[in-house]
């Protein structure tokens, strides 16, 4: 397939905005967090620009994943679960033996995200979802930071 590039679009960035969401997980697993972005974005009237999206933590993450099929979930739980297993050497366990595995999986998997906001929409694909990934047993509150950088709609 030869390469197309679009039409190009050009904006001026008259916008920064920044938020702070909260959120309890459930314990271990995905918190899809695409409706909150989608709505951060809607209130602050956001054009065209770029999304930082910022995880303050340290033993969780984020991913942009598949939203459609749970299992996808479940197989990549299992997968950094074997990547970094709670029964493996660690020196670090004052907060119990999942929290060094948790560390390790974070760093793995990221904590934060840039996603472009393009006709005032997250320009994810049509099977993407923004999660929060919870890499402890037990629930935890999380602090995740929205700034958009871009053009007002």
């Amino acid at each position: 397939m030869p390469l197309q590039l679009s039409a190009i679009t050009e904006a001026t960035a008259q916008l920064i905005a920044t938020a702070m969401l909260r959120l309890d997980t459930p314990g271990a697993g995905f918190t899809d967090i695409t409706g909150h972005v989608a709505s951060f974005l809607a209130q602050i009237g956001a054009g065209e620009g770029t999304l930082l999206i910022f995880l303050r933590h340290t033993s969780a993450s984020l991913t942009i994943q598949e939203n459609a099929d749970p299992d996808v979930q479940s197989d990549l739980i299992s997968a950094l679960d074997r990547l970094a297993p709670e029964d493996a050497p660690w020196i670090h366990d004052v907060e119990g033996p999942d929290d060094m595995p948790a560390h390790v999986k974070a760093m793995l998997t990221g904590v934060s995200l840039h996603v472009p906001v393009t006709g005032a929409k997250l320009a994810l694909g049509a099977w993407q979802g923004i999660y929060l990934v919870e890499h402890r047993r037990k629930a935890h509150s999380r602090e995740i930071v929205l700034q958009f950088v871009g053009s007002r709609k």
